[in-house]
């Protein structure tokens, strides 16, 4: 067999596996979707059954944020949630635009002790997420922590149903709700961030809490057990990933992170290729950091949680990228030269039938979420495995190349924060 005839196989194992893998988180989402739909939530008798709700404390990290923060703070402050019985805390961090008038208009509207505005300055704040997390994490007071970001409006019962499945269950060291794309329909990049969203929360979060019991938390609407913060020391300071890296944590300690999809806000996705491009290279630094950072643990400790995490992030960030840009080097490799794959048997196929696989993946997910099971949204998932999809792959080997520069040169780790519009 020639060189190219192995490299071939090794492109067609890792690119197939990651996609059987999928298929089953697929058919496993849909296992979760209908036992909640069968299950449904009743809060007026969660409501009945608990003396007092616990204290809540809610962060919001704000840079630079007046195009938002606004409409953030009205849904909160009309949570269905019981006024005194939570607080939210921005921290103002070194916001050059109007973000701190904004927020001192709410302060008089809202003349209470539960609402907390901390400002930094240049030498203590605008270092990122983690930072800006961990000095309103100081501020706080409550017996669990919420976060939601700049640009999030929790729908009224959010917070309700986060309280609802943590204080029921002793194992959850946090739970994550779901997040929907608020302007989705702005064009068509944010209508290929929308299903892209839907599929990662119902493959990778539901189908993996049915599957093995584990979920990431996002950067957005969840809910964390104060007592976990103080352990582990809150948020570090180095992650670009922040909600990657403090899951990880979490697994560490023994406990498990939910899944709660009746838990819903609404958020800003970009809407220009440049702020994608940004973000996401933000997302694969972060996440390639947290795989480094922990990748020992495969060894120290035998915890399936992380096992399996682990294993999923080598298959998209090492194996399934490596595979992809070899495949396509190979295809391209094969059209300008004489050389021919030895292997026998039809690649095409194989090619269709991933293609074939890729479309009825996303597609289950839509079936799960109201008013997108659409056929124009079909159509959208047809084209993005061309078109939207590859471009993750540039997005990849940038943010790879990108950390190991940083790396490299010991340079100091800088947060992008997503533009709003």
């Amino acid at each position: 067999m020639k060189i190219i005839d192995y490299l071939f196989i090794y492109a067609i194992f890792s690119i197939w596996m990651l996609l059987l893998i999928n298929v089953i988180l697929s058919f496993s989402s849909y296992i979760y979707f209908r036992k909640r739909k069968k299950n449904n939530i009743d809060l007026e008798e969660f409501d009945k059954s608990i003396d007092e709700l616990p204290f809540v404390s809610i962060l919001i990290p704000a840079h630079n944020e007046e195009k938002v923060i606004g409409k953030t703070l009205e849904s909160l402050f009309n949570l269905n949630y019981p006024n005194d019985r939570y607080e939210v805390i921005v921290t103002n961090d070194n916001s050059q635009d109007n973000t701190a008038s904004i927020l001192n208009e709410f302060k008089n509207r809202y003349k209470n002790n539960l609402f907390k505005i901390v400002t930094t300055n240049k030498e203590n704040g605008g270092k990122g997420k983690s930072n800006a997390l961990n000095i309103a994490y100081q501020e706080s007071k409550g017996e669990y922590i919420a976060v939601y970001d700049a640009d999030n409006t929790p729908e009224k019962n959010a917070l309700k149903y986060l309280v609802y499945g943590i204080i029921n269950n002793k194992d959850l060291g946090a739970i994550i709700g779901k997040f929907r794309t608020i302007n989705k329909k702005k064009n068509i990049l944010t209508r290929f961030i929308n299903i892209e969203t839907l599929s990662f929360q119902w493959l990778a979060q539901a189908g993996r809490w049915q599957l093995v019991k584990l979920c990431t938390i996002p950067g957005t609407n969840f809910i964390i057990r104060r007592d976990i913060l103080e352990k582990i020391g809150g948020w570090d300071p180095d992650a670009l990933a922040e909600d990657t890296e403090i899951s990880f944590q979490i697994y560490k300690l023994g406990y498990r992170i939910a899944f709660m999809p009746e838990a819903v806000t609404w958020e800003q996705e970009p809407e220009n290729l440049n702020v994608w491009f940004k973000q996401r290279t933000r997302w694969v630094k972060g996440n390639i950091y947290v795989l480094f950072k922990n990748i020992k643990l495969l060894i120290s400790e035998f915890n399936t949680k992380i096992i399996f995490d682990m294993f999923y992030f080598l298959m998209v960030y090492i194996f399934f990228l490596s595979s992809v840009i070899l495949s396509d080097f190979i295809f391209v490799f094969l059209l300008f030269s004489n050389f021919e794959i030895g292997l026998q048997g039809n690649i095409t196929v194989l090619w269709i039938m991933a293609y074939i696989l890729f479309v009825f993946e996303v597609s289950i997910v839509l079936t799960m979420e109201k008013g997108e099971n659409t056929f124009e949204n079909f159509l959208y998932v047809l084209i993005s495995y061309f078109t939207y999809s590859q471009l993750w792959i540039i997005v990849s080997i940038k943010g790879i190349i990108s950390y190991i520069i940083d790396y490299i040169s010991d340079s100091e780790k800088k947060w992008y924060k997503t533009e709003r519009f």
